[in-house]
C-alpha cells in the first residue's frame, strides 16, 4: 500500500496482504473482508444501502424487505434483487460501492478504542464488488484532506445545522438548497443524510462549502489549551474565524 503513505489502519493492511477473510470492527464502524478485499462496510454515521435505495426513490421498501426476508439467511441479497429484477446490475454496482466507501470513510476515522477482526465473519447483503484494501484507505485520505480543503473546522460535521440568510446575491446550488430546506436547526449532517437518502459524506462536504459561504451558522472552536507560562507563545497563523464572523454580523446590522 505504497500509495498511503502512513496507514489508516495497520490492521486493515496486514490483513489484505494475508488475504483474510472476516470482520473488522472499530469504534464508527466494521468493514468486511473476503481474501483481503472490503467487500462491504457500515457505519452508524452512514446510511446503508437500504436508506440510499428506498429513501432515494429508486427501490420501493417493500422490495427491500423481501429480498432481507428470502435472501439474507444466504448473504446474497444484492444477488437477489438483480435476479429478481428489482435492480439492474449496474445501479447495484454503483450505489453498493458508494454506501461501502461512505461508511468506510468513517469507520476508518481515529479512534482510540481497540481494533479487532473475527475471521470467518460474513455479511449478510452479500458480495457485489470487491474492493482493494489499498482504493479503501486512498479514498478515506482523499476524503480527508477534501473536507479540510474546504472548511478545516469539523465541529459542523456533528453539531445540528442551522441556516444563515443568504447575502445579497447569494446562492447555492440544488443539492444545497435541498439540504438548506431539510436543517431545521436540530437535525445534524448525518440526521439530515438519512432523511434526504443521500451518503454521509457528500451531506459534511455540502455543509462544509455552506459553512465556508456564510450560509449555515459554525460552532465556536474550542479555546486552545495555552502553553506553559516559561514557553513562548506561538505565532497564530490562521486568524480566528468565529471572531471574524462575529465582526461581520456586527456590521451588516449596523450599515
Amino acid at each position: 500500500m505504497s500509495a498511503v503513505a502512513t496507514p489508516v489502519s495497520p490492521l486493515l493492511v496486514r490483513l489484505a496482504a494475508e488475504r483474510a477473510t472476516g470482520a473488522l470492527l472499530r469504534d464508527h464502524g466494521t468493514l468486511y473482508l473476503v481474501d483481503g478485499h472490503v467487500v462491504h462496510a457500515e457505519s452508524p454515521a452512514a446510511p446503508g444501502v437500504d436508506i440510499l435505495l428506498t429513501t432515494g426513490g429508486r427501490l420501493p421498501r417493500e422490495n427491500w424487505d423481501e429480498a432481507v426476508d428470502r435472501a439474507g439467511a444466504h448473504h446474497a441479497v444484492g444477488r437477489f434483487l438483480v435476479d429478481s429484477g428489482r435492480l439492474h446490475d449496474g445501479e447495484l454496482e454503483i450505489c453498493h460501492l458508494g454506501a461501502v466507501f461512505d461508511a468506510a470513510f468513517f469507520a476508518l476515522s481515529p479512534t482510540s478504542g481497540p481494533t479487532r477482526f473475527r475471521y470467518g465473519v460474513g455479511h449478510w447483503f452479500g458480495t457485489v464488488r470487491p474492493v482493494s484494501a489499498e482504493a479503501v484507505e486512498r479514498e478515506t485520505v482523499r476524503r480527508r484532506e477534501l473536507l479540510d480543503a474546504v472548511w478545516p473546522y469539523a465541529s459542523v460535521d456533528t453539531a445540528p445545522v442551522v441556516p444563515r440568510p443568504a447575502a445579497p446575491g447569494q446562492t447555492a446550488g440544488p443539492r444545497q438548497r435541498a439540504l438548506l430546506a431539510a436543517a431545521d436547526g436540530v437535525r445534524t449532517p448525518a440526521e439530515l443524510a438519512r432523511l434526504l437518502g443521500r451518503p454521509a459524506f457528500h451531506t459534511l462536504l455540502d455543509v462544509r462549502r455552506l459553512a465556508a459561504a456564510g450560509l449555515v451558522e459554525t460552532p465556536l472552536e474550542p479555546a486552545p489549551v495555552p502553553p506553559p507560562a516559561s514557553l513562548p507563545v506561538p505565532p497564530v497563523a490562521d486568524p480566528d474565524i468565529a471572531l471574524l464572523r462575529r465582526l461581520r454580523d456586527a456590521l451588516e446590522a449596523h450599515p
